[in-house]
């Protein structure tokens, strides 16, 4: 209790440097904890937003991740529904899991025939009902939310797609896009008849030679090739135009109800399912549900090579943003850490040449060595907590009021803005840590000023001048 009284004691002395090194190491931790804050926003907003699109964890056939973009439908998985039903049966998995669904993905052509333009797409298959649960899904509470889905509700050739396929098959007007530029060469004013033989493979959807009604949904024709090889075509009403974050995706992506995604692809043979897609109830439970789909999986997949993949095995995006920020945290650690460092030594090393004479006086009525060396290791290390403390109760205030502001930001491949928040108090490890460690560096920075002044001896100290 002495030793803390004689370090506050010392530090009030010369105020001026006390209170410079404490700003120095509050601001150092502030700034750590701003960005470790605005870093697991970027982290647990992605995390969402992919948990959110495609579960945490999908099972598919061994080869699909690998080697489906080019032929989807190669890697389905047979019986799909009794794999379900039996993943739904099981009791340890019922409490963990939130939403099971299948999907299906394939590739095809979207011809909007009335503009005389197509494309190449990418389908998506799904059960709209729990996609719609699915996108409701907000374990951490982030100031966000997904719109309801379109297709829950809609109609059995209801589609929904890409803002850029809208562009690119001139949709724009039809579906309200807002920001969509329209084409300076126009197609055709009399193109506006779909050719009768695409007519009678869409099995009579949409009648040959019928322009589209002003005020309905527009329409679009999916031509895909079956699973035998043989073309088939399902017309479909586009009901919204959705951005899809990425440009790559939102110029191909189509969004179907599985049931017509599952006609084009199978016809009247039996329907499979490339995924399914598992979302649960808490992130920290993924490696436990994961371990346990796969003892199921060895007598459930019926003879099929399945696997089952977390989603960050399926977005390695995510995993390399991730390791680019904590990366980059790891720097600004370093840096401010090494400030801190010599801050700190040169604070004490001032302090030791002060009060050399002191040290010599204090050593000459019987303090020891070590008791000189402990008062200066104090004074870093009391500087060092205190500096640290305020600047991560300054972070956690700063934090507070810019979550208050509904400022938002447009991270890079995004197409809509997302809230600008800094979660410093929702990653309470981060803040410990990071006190703790700024704190650490001051005690040790101050040890070899302290050990210096511990070996001065006495005669040569009370002559100095």
């Amino acid at each position: 209790m002495i030793d803390l009284a004689l370090t506050i004691r010392n530090l009030l002395r010369n105020r001026r440097r006390s209170f410079a090194t404490f700003i120095a190491l509050a601001i150092g931790t502030a700034a750590i904890l701003l960005f470790g804050g605005f870093s697991a926003n970027i982290k647990l907003s992605m995390q969402t937003a992919y948990v959110r699109t495609g579960g945490h964890l999908q099972i598919q056939h061994r080869d699909f991740f690998l080697y489906g973009s080019g032929d989807p439908t190669a890697f389905g998985i047979r019986n799909y529904r009794r794999l379900i039903e039996e993943i739904s049966a099981d009791p340890l998995l019922q409490q963990q899991v939130l939403v099971l669904t299948p999907t299906l993905q394939f590739g095809s052509i979207a011809g909007n025939y009335e503009a005389q333009v197509s494309r190449t797409v990418i389908g998506l298959g799904l059960v709209a009902r729990d996609y719609n649960r699915m996108r409701g899904w907000n374990e951490f509470d982030l100031p966000q939310t997904s719109p309801p889905f379109a297709l829950d509700g809609a109609p059995a050739d209801a589609a929904v797609i890409g803002t850029g396929v809208a562009r690119v098959l001139q949709l724009c007007e039809a579906l309200q896009v807002q920001g969509c530029q329209a084409r300076s060469v126009q197609a055709p004013v009399d193109a506006v008849a779909l050719p009768d033989d695409i007519a009678e493979l869409a099995l009579g959807e949409t009648p040959a030679n019928t322009p589209m009604k002003v005020g309905t949904a527009p329409r679009l024709e999916l031509l895909a090739s079956r699973v035998g090889g043989t073309p088939n075509v399902v017309s479909v009403q586009v009901i919204r135009a959705e951005r899809q974050g990425f440009k790559e995706v939102d110029e191909v992506y189509v969004m179907l109800q599985l049931p017509q995604a599952q006609r084009l692809i199978y016809g009247r043979d039996d329907a499979e399912a490339t995924a399914v897609m598992i979302q649960l109830r808490h992130s920290s439970k993924m490696q436990d549900v994961k371990a346990r789909l796969e003892t199921l999986l060895q007598g459930a997949s019926g003879g099929q090579p399945l696997v089952v993949l977390n989603f960050e095995e399926l977005n390695p995006f995510y995993v390399q943003t991730i390791g680019m920020f904590d990366t980059i945290f790891g720097f600004i650690f370093v840096l401010i850490g090494t400030i801190v460092l010599f801050t700190v030594s040169n604070t004490m090393n001032t302090a030791v040449v002060e009060r050399t004479v002191e040290i010599g006086t204090i050593r000459a009525i019987g303090l020891r060595a070590a008791g000189v060396q402990r008062l200066f290791v104090l004074e870093g290390s009391l500087l060092g907590v205190s500096g640290a403390v305020s600047g991560a109760l300054f972070a956690l205030a700063t934090a507070a009021v810019v979550n208050q502001l509904g400022l938002t930001w447009l991270p890079p491949g995004s197409g809509d803005r997302l809230p600008l928040v800094l979660l410093v108090s929702n990653v309470p490890t981060m803040v410990v840590g990071t006190t703790l460690g700024l704190s650490l560096i001051a005690t040790l920075s101050a040890w070899l000023p302290a050990r210096r002044a511990a070996r001065l001896a006495i005669v040569d100290a009370l002559r100095h001048v």
